[in-house]
């Protein structure tokens, strides 16, 4: 019986190996990327319904990390193509080079294989908002009046907080003498809204502006750039298909400012969805009538489960794998063990997200970025409970073992470990529990699972979409920590587990 059901968790367990598997059978599909913004996951949806009238299977990685993440991806092909904008790539991503036309930012992205088309035609540009009404009390209409209110407090967009053409340039130009929190950029029209911040960074083209009812501060000393949307795309897949490159063409000059203040209303405000949206636009311009594909709840959070399952099955696999050997080592030589102990221990205070980022140099974004991140993270409780589970056996019963003149793999096979296997297992109970609540944040890379819909309904402020996401999670949670308690049941003895011996 243990054996089968040892048998039986590793099938498991591989099954969701295969789960996680990106782009599987999927030869000659094109990957789109689009930031965690409403108006990129539009332009996303624009040109994916463009490169499929061109005859191109498409896949839409949407609601990835900031423009590093996904200027790293195109550049490693883990995506073909991304919406973009002009001040970012000059003040933020080419930065070094100094570059200030658009041909001379064609002619660098052309040097490292990528080409860019457009631009698409509307300007959104940063801006800084208030709620109208604490403008109009304070007499604040331009930022540069911002410097004689130092109580206000600043709430700007993580990335805004540390970009070349963000913070740090914005409050020298202007001599501004106050603090800035860091925020999600949605969560921080949220604070906004409720009164705990009173000023945040905008793009001037989101729906928020009217949805919030905000008024937008002059940049009277004009620091920030023109930000041209534009669409960046690997050359080799323009080179390789010249329908598709004619096609995506088509995109220049596409799109005007109030189209794209409408089409991000519809989403924000409408409650429509991004692809629904899209087609609107593509059809009342003349481009065909794309069908959007129904996305009923019950598939979308099957879907999920499968990809969470998968990245939670497939680090926490690793991790047993390696935790249980390495704690047997750290309890069969103490001295290395501590070097072992504190090594996992370390791992674990890494932040999640750092982590999660400095995979992506390495493996690119996906799943497996997000895999090794939850292998790291489970390799603590584990290889912990596996040392205290081994030095914690009475030493009456580890003599006994030693004078029956068994050797000392039979000592750790027959009797030592079978004596752990309590330990053992809560701490693989431990490391699975945790490894489901933190596979949310693979989403963020374009892993997939619970978390997207969860980013989805932070963006779009819907408790529906983060319930989604966020109770699927929960009864996984339950469920894993019910599966490991079953297997306790049956693997370990009654006498270990503190019940009655029949």
């Amino acid at each position: 019986m243990r054996r089968a059901l040892q048998w039986l968790c590793i099938a498991a367990l591989a099954c969701a190996v295969l789960a996680t598997l990106p782009g599987c059978g999927e030869r000659g599909t094109l990957t789109v990327g689009s930031k965690k913004f409403t108006e990129s996951v539009i332009l996303g949806e624009i040109v994916s319904a463009m490169a499929r009238d061109a005859g191109r299977p498409v896949r839409h990685r949407r609601e990835l990390g900031g423009s590093r993440v996904l200027f790293s991806a195109l550049e490693r092909g883990d995506i073909d193509m991304y919406p973009e904008y002009t001040g970012t790539l000059r003040a933020e991503l080419l930065a070094s080079e100094e570059l200030g036309s658009d041909e001379e930012l064609r002619t660098a992205l052309s040097a490292r294989g990528i080409e860019m088309i457009g631009p698409i035609g509307f300007n959104n540009t940063y801006a800084l908002g208030m709620r109208r009404d604490d403008a109009a009390r304070l007499d604040i209409a331009r930022v540069s009046q911002l410097a004689a209110h130092p109580g206000l407090r600043f709430g700007l967009t993580n990335e805004f907080m540390n970009r070349a053409d963000g913070w740090p340039g914005l409050r020298a130009a202007y001599g501004l003498p106050q603090r800035a929190t860091g925020m999600d950029h949605d969560l921080a029209y949220q604070a906004l809204a409720a009164g705990s911040i009173d000023v945040v960074d905008l793009y001037s083209t989101d729906a928020d502006i009217a949805f919030y009812d905000l008024a937008v501060l002059e940049d009277d000393r004009g620091f920030f750039p023109r930000y041209d949307a534009v669409l960046l795309v690997r050359r080799a897949v323009l080179d390789g298909d010249p329908a598709l490159a004619e096609r995506l063409s088509q995109i220049a000059g596409l799109i005007d400012e109030p189209a794209m203040i409408a089409m991000n209303e519809a989403v924000k405000v409408g409650r429509e969805s991004e692809a629904a949206v899209a087609a609107a636009f593509l059809g009342d311009s003349g481009d065909g009538n794309p069908v959007v594909e129904k996305d009923w709840v019950g598939e979308r959070i099957w879907r999920r489960t499968i990809e969470h399952a998968g990245l939670v099955g497939t680090a926490l696999l690793g991790a047993v794998l390696v935790s249980v050997p390495l704690g047997v080592f750290a309890a069969r030589r103490p001295r290395l063990g501590q070097g072992i102990l504190g090594v996992v221990g370390v791992l674990q205070t890494i932040p999640s997200l750092a982590l999660l980022v400095v995979m992506i140099p390495l493996l690119g974004i996906g799943a497996w970025p997000a895999i090794v991140a939850l292998f790291l993270y489970s390799l603590l409780p584990i290889v912990r409970n596996t040392h205290a589970g081994l030095v914690g056996i009475p030493t009456p019963l580890a003599e006994s073992a030693a004078a029956l003149g068994l050797s000392s793999w039979a000592r750790l096979r027959l009797v030592e470990l079978p004596l752990a296997l309590p330990s053992i297992l809560a701490g693989i109970k431990t490391a699975a529990v945790i490894t489901v609540g933190t596979a949310t944040l693979g989403a963020l890379i374009g892993a997939g699972g619970y978390g997207q819909p969860i980013l989805t309904g932070i963006r779009l402020a819907s408790t529906p979409l983060i319930l989604e996401g966020a109770v699927p999670a929960a009864v996984m949670a339950l469920a894993v920590q019910g599966l490991f308690e079953l297997i306790e049941r049956v693997t370990v003895s009654p006498g270990l587990r503190g019940g009655p011996v029949r």
